[in-house]
């Protein structure tokens, strides 16, 4: 990722955390007035996005600085584990709010209505607008996405207590509330997830998601020259930036220096992988080397 693209996110993600962290204190006071679980469930969930938004800045921050003796690699990885670590803490959440939600089927409490659609009608307003700002750089950052979610499910906790608070003023249908709170937490449980099985297949250094090895391979041996291909490694360092290692065997007329330019050439126009380790040999001495064991 550019720094560009990291100076643009780090904009976003600013004004976001300005707007979540101003609502989230609006819409906890109301949920203590109108003595709403949907809006208590949604602040709760806020106050864990302020955390969140708070993380990323923190981590594109450490992904500016440059590399060290100790991290050859720069900290770019850092964006990575704050997208972990925001997808579950929003699993953490979703545990309190079904806590609460059965206490408040076995027992619906009394809810205001009136105000508590008035709060959750202004908190819509917030994440839609938060979602419009984050929208532009939630495609380029796994770590950006993480928090685009947060903003997604406080949106939906939003038009579900909207939908609650028109069901308890028009029919006085109390469990309207504790049911939004739950709706709320398997959606956030269900957004999360795409980011939690990202984030740890790119910390197990995985073939990077919609990318075949085999078809990578396929585009290596179509190069003039190269024979075969081994040991052939694909991973992701941070969101879109791909790295690649691989030995590849080349003819005995082939020039080594060619081959290695076309490769990445290849790799980085069809795959968009920008940093490679090419090791090449040429086929007389892998024979040679061979008959020697």
């Amino acid at each position: 990722m550019t720094e560009r693209n990291l100076d643009r996110n780090r904009r976003d993600l600013t004004l976001t955390l300005v707007l979540t962290a101003s609502y989230c204190l609006v819409e906890f006071a109301g949920g203590i007035f109108t003595n709403s679980l949907a809006l208590l469930s949604d602040a709760g969930h806020m106050l864990s996005d302020v955390a969140a938004l708070g993380l990323s800045l923190f981590a594109i921050r450490l992904a500016q600085l440059p590399p060290t003796a100790n991290k050859t690699f720069g900290y770019h990885r850092v964006e990575i584990l704050a997208a972990l670590v925001n997808a579950l803490l929003l699993w953490v959440i979703v545990a309190l709010i079904f806590r609460e939600a059965f206490h408040r089927f076995l027992t619906p409490a009394p809810v205001k209505s009136a105000g508590m659609i008035a709060v959750a009608t202004l908190g819509l307003g917030v994440n839609l607008v938060s979602l419009s700002v984050l929208k532009r750089s939630q495609g380029e950052s796994l770590n950006v996405r993480a928090a685009f979610v947060h903003v997604l499910g406080d949106a939906l906790g939003s038009v579900g207590a909207v939908f609650a608070g028109v069901f308890i003023l028009v029919a006085n249908w109390y469990v309207a509330d504790p049911l939004v709170g739950v709706g709320i937490g398997l959606l956030i449980l269900y957004t999360s997830w795409e980011i939690i099985r990202d984030s740890v297949d790119i910390l197990m250094q995985g073939t990077p998601r919609g990318m075949r090895l085999e078809e990578v391979e396929e585009c290596l041996l179509g190069i003039a020259g190269v024979r075969q291909v081994h040991d052939l490694h694909i991973w992701t360092l941070t969101s879109g930036r791909y790295h690649l290692s691989a030995h590849l065997v080349i003819g005995g007329d082939n020039e080594p220096h060619a081959i290695i330019e076309a490769a990445q050439t290849r790799l980085r126009e069809s795959f968009g992988i920008g940093h490679t380790t090419v090791q090449v040999d040429r086929e007389v001495e892998c024979a040679e080397e061979f008959r020697a064991h």
